[in-house]
């Protein structure tokens, strides 16, 4: 297993507005494309990532993607 020197955990949200307005969504793989490869220009890599689903203004729930990066 690779140890890495700093550690930094990211979230990454389904669109809120989205959830309201049709009652459930995905999260965009764009997004999440688009945040990671940001992320991997600073010399970060995933080390691990979970999907999450939590309860969002009363009624819904809204999806989350957590990525916990490495680096040397």
């Amino acid at each position: 297993m690779q140890r890495f020197k700093e550690y930094k955990v990211i979230r990454v949200n389904e669109n809120g507005c989205a959830t309201v307005l049709l009652g459930a969504s995905t999260l965009s793989t764009d997004i999440l494309e688009k945040r990671l490869s940001e992320e991997a220009r600073q010399g970060w890599q995933v080390v691990y990532m979970i999907v999450e689903q939590a309860r969002f203004l009363l009624f819904w729930t809204r999806e989350s993607v957590i990525v916990t990066l490495g680096r040397e």
